[in-house]
């Protein structure tokens, strides 16, 4: 079947136009707002989920802490792969079409890991990063077009509304697993039904982009040959490397130090939690500077110190060390989204490098979970994770304080 005749095929997924009511442009725009509030949810809560459960699925299924760490590692290797054909996808079917394509496939995956073993697990997993980062990378070339002058707002709502539910997803997987016994596959389902919603939401917006892909070439810069763009993604990739790695392993790490599993995904929901503070005021304060780089050294130096008093083996001084990690992680989410929309001067530009960055930077965040699930299996030592986050927190300052500067692809 040639590409023309499956995006002729496309539409009879979706409400046609003409079956819509007309909406005022206020009426669009909320309901816009509130189709990208219910995809952000489902943005991270699917990954987010699987830290606090990995004791019970590597006991249910007999996998190693390897085996473990690839499933996080798993989602950022599609996610890089499948980062670059999302610009092309977008152009092909439109930005709003692939993003419900994006959010369907995310659905399929999230209900096909919890249906078997672990060949199903993987599987699902693969085609829930498929879907996260198809999203991913075209809301923020979306929100350009679509909505340029609430730019920074939109940003804001997509930031928050992933570090929410991805920490209410923390909070609450083991409850669900225990506290109402539905097991790690009860708990990770549950999150299918925002998908759903997700979707059905979206739908207006399918039909007030209705254009069809234009094979016009529109000029735009190689982002892969820009040095200001490898410092972009070099940003996100150690960012990523941070967040990823702590969701996967910071369950299993306070474990290890005497908590519960409960308390430990708690934890974890606390401090993504208090990450709110960051993805909701940073994009507009970013956008209101001449340059970015003064908030990525502020939130670099909250890193080392956050990090360091991992090291120190009190309860009190670990939930300190979390709310100071915590709002750096959604300050740095915001501050990766950000650069992309305001170092990119045109719509193609602009979806390149968010490719581009989402691509390369998830490539060496992929590394992050399975290195040390590799070495949590070698040499039993956790602190390795916190050396592992304040390497990478050197680099978030050497590739993000030159990134913050004002400069255009």
């Amino acid at each position: 079947m040639v590409p023309g005749t499956l995006y002729n095929l496309f539409p009879y997924f979706v409400l046609p136009q003409s079956l819509l009511p007309p909406l005022s442009k206020s009426s669009s725009q909320a309901l816009l707002f509130l189709g990208v509030i219910l995809i952000s949810i489902n943005l991270r809560t699917t990954i987010a989920s699987v830290g606090p459960l990995i004791p019970f699925i590597r006991e249910d299924l007999g996998i190693s802490n390897t085996a473990a760490g690839f499933l996080t590692t798993l989602s950022l290797l599609t996610f890089a792969l499948f980062s670059l054909l999302a610009p092309r996808l977008g152009r092909w079917l439109g930005p709003a079409r692939a993003i419900f394509a994006g959010i369907l496939v995310l659905a399929l995956g999230a209900s096909l890991r919890v249906l078997g073993d672990v060949s199903l697990l993987y599987l699902g997993t693969a085609l829930m990063g498929i879907g996260i980062v198809t999203a991913n990378v075209l809301l923020i070339p979306f929100f350009k077009v679509r909505i340029p002058e609430k730019l920074g707002l939109m940003t804001a709502i997509l930031s928050t509304g992933m570090s929410l539910f991805a920490a209410l997803a923390s909070g609450i997987s083991v409850p669900l697993a225990e506290g109402l016994g539905w097991g790690w596959r009860g708990a990770l389902a549950f999150w299918v039904g925002g998908m759903v919603l997700a979707l059905i939401a979206w739908v207006p917006q399918l039909s007030s982009s209705q254009k069809k892909p234009s094979h016009v070439q529109v000029p735009s810069k190689n982002v892969w040959k820009s040095t200001l763009a490898w410092q972009v993604t070099g940003f996100m990739a150690s960012q990523s490397v941070m967040y990823f790695t702590l969701i996967t392993w910071l369950p299993d790490l306070l474990v290890a130090r005497g908590m519960s599993p409960t308390t430990a995904g708690w934890s974890l929901f606390y401090m993504q939690l208090i990450s709110l503070i960051g993805t909701f005021f940073i994009p507009n304060l970013l956008l209101r500077l001449p340059q970015q780089s003064g908030v990525v050294l502020g939130v670099g130096l909250g890193y080392l110190l956050g990090y360091g008093a991992l090291f120190i083996h009190q309860e009190w001084v670990t939930y300190l060390a979390l709310t100071v990690i915590g709002i750096g992680s959604g300050a740095s989410l915001s501050i990766a989204y950000t650069l992309i929309s305001m170092r990119a001067a045109e719509e193609l530009t602009t979806s390149k490098l968010s490719g581009m960055v989402q691509s390369a930077g998830y490539v060496f965040a992929a590394l992050g979970p399975l290195f040390f699930g590799i070495s949590l299996d070698w040499l039993a030592n956790w602190e390795v994770m916190i050396w592992l986050l304040l390497g990478m927190t050197i680099l978030f300052l050497t590739f993000g304080i030159p990134a913050g500067k004002d400069k255009k692809i």
